[in-house]
């Protein structure tokens, strides 16, 4: 939506200059103070205790919804915004506030309109600028997003979610003691975050004073072929697809998928390879994750493409697999048009329409830490080539691609395109909602399954029907990307199709040619 981008996209200077002055708050209220330490119940308990005595206090209401939001209780906080707008239609906090939600709830086409609505009321609010920031960067317009937080940290610096998206903004150098500035205050980031967070900066710390290292490309071909391999599992059946790739010139067997994305080695092939160490090993960020550290390769070949002086993860144990080194993740290939061609089992690599901010040479994006917004690159906003008009827009958050999906010709959801996973799920509130679900016995003692009965999925100009499909929760993966996402389309439903995906922007097609497919030997 231009006209988002056309409205909010004033000049910082002009804007404080002209109208806008920089938020002040006052001492925090003992909600506010649960809020911030993470105690999300007792600030729940409180603002909803000031509300009863003091109704319509829009403050008190935009904490409540914060804390609401925290605690994963997603109906509350829109039911709660609902009701304060039905007393205060015109207060363009709460319209953010109800985009906040929106978000929240996995309607980000809902978000934008929103935020212009919001802004025309009041054009100072800078959670206004935060929420357009997000919504920009789901949408890959990472140039407008950058310069939508610049703009929030503008008006309120001391916002801890404002300050912290904009920290993502720094270089490197600037990143760190921010970061660290930043941990010193209560901001209402629960254990976990502050966990990986931690573990970010340690590793950022190590990073300082080492030479770039791009993983650009390096020799003369543009473009590859690379087909499946095929990564065996429990009685031979197939565990995944992968890729052969070459590091300093010793063969990796890698499963292709999502994950986190980027490239982790083990560390039997990492010492095979010769990869030098950059990092020392470190505590995994969560329970039962395996250490790891940082190195780097000096070639990576993958077909005929090869690239040089690549940063690599690498977990610090053996491979649980006898024939897989590591995982990729389809985010690495990023500076490319990437055809994942399941019936014929190859991956195709391609050069994508030249911008006019590209003057380098593509790179394999094999460091998961690096953000399109960040202050060591100009960040650029989705570019459609004329070629690629009939490409569907899709949303991104961090290294995952999520797609739009009517079910049954009901509302629409959500999900997470994962080209490393064999079965399309769905959440069990979801699948209750399109069909009948069953329970299923899985063969093992006390083991049972959520079955959905039959779902077609409409999505970018296709439609598909499954029968019995697996219903799994996904309130953690909701909870890490901060949109509601209703399941995972996986290999059973994409197997017969043609992905055509374009990272970069945001951007996918799919293919259906009949009578055409290929089996392993």
């Amino acid at each position: 939506m231009l006209l988002g981008v056309g409205v909010l996209g004033l000049p910082a200077k002009t804007l404080l200059a002209e109208s806008c002055s920089v938020a002040k708050h006052g001492p925090p209220t003992d909600a506010d103070a649960a809020l911030l330490t993470a105690d999300y119940s007792k600030a729940e308990a409180l603002y909803r205790a000031n509300l009863a005595k003091h109704a319509g206090d829009t403050e008190a209401t935009v904490g409540l919804v914060h804390a609401l939001l925290r605690e994963q209780k997603v109906q509350d906080a829109a039911d709660v915004v609902k009701t304060a707008l039905a007393a205060a239609p015109k207060s363009g906090s709460l319209l953010t506030l109800r985009g906040e939600v929106e978000f929240r709830q996995g309607e980000p086409w809902l978000v934008e309109p929103t935020v212009i609505e919001s802004y025309k009321l009041d054009p100072c609010n800078p959670r206004t600028r935060l929420l357009f920031a997000r919504v920009s960067q789901v949408n890959s317009r990472y140039a407008t997003a950058h310069q939508q937080i610049l703009l929030a940290h503008q008006l309120d610096p001391t916002d801890p979610e404002i300050r912290a998206a904009w920290i993502q903004t720094l270089p490197l150098e600037q990143r760190i003691p921010e970061t660290e500035a930043y941990r010193t205050a209560p901001t209402g980031d629960d254990a976990i975050t502050l966990q990986q967070m931690r573990s970010d900066l340690e590793r950022l710390k190590k990073l300082v004073g080492q030479p770039v290292r791009a993983c650009r490309l390096s020799s003369a071909a543009t473009s590859a072929d690379v087909p499946f391999i095929k990564l065996t599992g429990w009685q031979g059946h197939t565990r995944a697809n992968g890729l052969e790739m070459g590091l300093n010139g010793t063969t990796a067997r890698l499963e292709l998928g999502a994950g986190e994305g980027g490239l982790t080695v083990y560390r039997p092939v990492a010492e095979r390879a010769g990869l030098k160490r950059i990092t020392e090993s470190e505590k995994g960020p969560f329970p039962g994750a395996k250490p790891s550290y940082t190195a780097y390769a000096d070639s990576i070949k993958v077909g005929n493409l090869e690239f040089q002086n690549c940063t690599v993860k690498v977990i610090d144990s053996g491979s649980p697999f006898d024939d897989g080194d590591g995982i990729i993740g389809i985010d690495v290939f990023g500076d490319f048009l990437l055809t994942v061609d399941y019936p014929m089992r190859k991956l195709q690599l391609g050069p994508l329409p030249v911008r006019a901010q590209d003057t380098a040479a593509p790179t394999l994006k094999t460091d998961v830490t690096v953000s399109p917004i960040a202050g060591n690159g100009p960040a650029v906003d989705r570019f459609i080539a004329p070629e690629m008009k009939d490409y569907s827009q899709i949303y991104r958050t961090g290294n995952s691609l999520i797609l739009p999906a009517g079910l049954n010709a009901a509302k629409v959801k959500l999900f997470v395109l994962d080209v490393g996973r064999s079965e399309t799920t769905v959440a069990p509130d979801v699948a209750r909602e399109v069909t009948k679900v069953h329970e299923k016995d899985m063969g093992i003692p006390g083991l049972k399954a959520l079955i959905a009965d039959e779902i077609t999925f409409n999505f970018a100009h296709l439609s598909q029907k499954l029968t019995g499909v697996v219903s799994a929760d996904t309130s953690g993966v909701s909870k890490a990307v901060g949109t509601e996402i209703s399941g995972y389309i996986g290999a059973n439903t994409f197997s017969l199709l043609i992905m055509h995906i374009d990272f970069r922007d945001g951007l996918v097609k799919f293919e259906y040619i009949p009578n055409r497919g290929y089996k392993f030997e």
